[in-house]
């Protein structure tokens, strides 16, 4: 009798608890716009952050709702923002996708002043340390960058931080995990890019005092081509790459030519109408980590 009593009990308790359920599940519904929902499948589900958003449920739904820009995605790239604006029934607008590059070209046998760090093996806690090496500008190649990949596509090799531009997506977080604030996103009107491969933002002999390579201040790129502009008290060019033409490299070419330390270099990855236009060439190195001080995003140090 009691065991027949209490699984009366228990069936009564299920089944209020049943209704309840059922009760809230209607009064609680909130309805989701199918359209999230698409968004959400046609997005890669990497959740690295990239667009600005916490993850890929956060930003489709910012795309539904707020109207953001379709093409945030950096791991997706253009398929899909296509994907998402043939939801949405939007069109795309010409964008380019953004690559880091290091502003620092120096490997550890370049760099002068260095002395034994022997703390925390990062580079945010050897930033804050004086005297680790005589650049107070230059990569410190602890690879604090190359931790936060989540892709595999930066790596520090003899002391500098280096951009492999086949795994990278362009996630940006590269470039908010660095403490020297050397690594900054670029549009890539085309597979390479040119670039200055040094932050030291010092002159001359203040440079060479600390880094056989570094940039000193001659301005000589900028006497030979109008898309380097120096800003008051700068030594380091900035490249406006708004009115940056890939078609129209005449200019750029001379500045290439005449950089006496070498710091201004093609970044990323040659097409095939580069590689045939050098095929019987010899061509300096290209180096695949490269790219400028922090700025104000309307300043691109190249």
């Amino acid at each position: 009798m009691i065991i027949i009593l209490a699984a009366a009990t228990m069936l009564v308790l299920a089944t209020f608890m049943a209704c309840v359920l059922g009760w809230a599940n209607v009064a609680f519904h909130v309805d989701v716009d199918p359209r999230i929902e698409a968004c959400i499948d046609a997005l890669p589900g990497a959740n690295c952050g990239g667009c600005g958003y916490v993850g890929c449920g956060e930003y489709a739904e910012a795309v539904v709702v707020d109207g953001v820009a379709v093409d945030l995605c950096p791991v997706g790239g253009d398929a899909c923002a296509e994907a998402l604006a043939g939801i949405l029934g939007v069109e795309i607008e010409q964008t380019w996708p953004f690559r880091p590059v290091i502003h620092c070209g120096a490997t550890r046998e370049n760099r002068l002043g260095r002395t034994e760090y022997r703390g925390e093996q990062t580079c945010t806690a050897a930033n804050m340390v004086a005297g680790v090496q005589g650049c107070t500008y230059g990569c410190l190649g602890f690879g604090d960058c190359a931790a936060v990949c989540k892709f595999d596509a930066i790596h520090v090799i003899d002391g500098l931080a280096c951009v492999d531009y086949d795994k990278c997506v362009g996630c940006g977080a590269c470039e908010k995990i660095c403490p020297r604030h050397i690594i900054s996103m670029t549009p890539f009107k085309v597979s390479q890019m040119l670039a200055v491969t040094c932050a030291n933002n010092d002159f001359g002999k203040d440079v060479k005092a600390v880094c056989n390579v570094g940039c000193i201040g001659c301005k000589a790129c900028g006497r030979a081509c109008r898309i380097f502009t120096f800003q008051e008290g700068d030594s380091i060019p900035s490249l406006d790459y708004e009115h940056y033409d890939p078609e129209e490299m005449d200019g750029l070419q001379v500045a290439l030519q005449k950089c006496p330390q070498k710091r201004l270099l093609m970044v990323g990855n040659p097409s095939e109408k580069d590689l045939a236009a050098t095929a019987d060439e010899e061509v300096p190195e290209i180096v695949k980590p490269d790219f400028k001080t922090t700025v104000d995003k309307t300043q691109w140090h190249g």
